[in-house]
């Protein structure tokens, strides 16, 4: 059911690659982001209210951690001290998320958000794997 979930998605996030393309050749994440956020609102299943308290701070909380991302790449910074300030984060919205929804769920949280990224590289690897076996058997022809 899980596998059947993240196909859908994917090829979902596949057929919108030609829209995003036409107006932008550069990738920024929109996509995979709006992956994540399915991902997640399926996974918390969260009420109406929890949803209308938890998504303000999850943005909040994005944009925090995409910032530390950026500026690990734009200073060249040592990956330590990334993850280190990642961690700070996530131990400051752990108490934030803690105030909108229950502890259980911040556990999912952020357990489903380790899980959507594993499973998101697992898929790049098998991709880039495909993509190496078919060049493979152009070549051959």
């Amino acid at each position: 059911m899980n596998k059947l979930f993240f196909s859908i998605l994917f090829l979902f996030a596949i057929g919108l690659k030609g829209y995003s393309q036409e107006d932008n050749d550069k990738p920024d994440g929109s996509r995979l982001e709006a992956l994540k956020i399915a991902y997640l609102t399926k996974k918390l299943n969260l009420t109406p209210d929890e949803a209308k308290r938890f998504w303000p701070i999850y943005n909040s909380y994005a944009t925090e951690i995409r910032e530390a991302k950026m500026e690990q790449r734009k200073n060249k910074s040592s990956e330590i001290d990334t993850e280190d300030k990642i961690l700070r984060i996530r131990k400051k919205y752990n108490s934030e998320f803690s105030n909108a929804i229950s502890a259980d769920k911040v556990n999912t949280f952020f357990r489903s958000e380790k899980d959507f990224g594993n499973y998101v590289q697992k898929e790049l690897m098998e991709r880039r794997q495909l993509r190496q076996q078919l060049n493979k058997q152009r070549l051959r022809q």
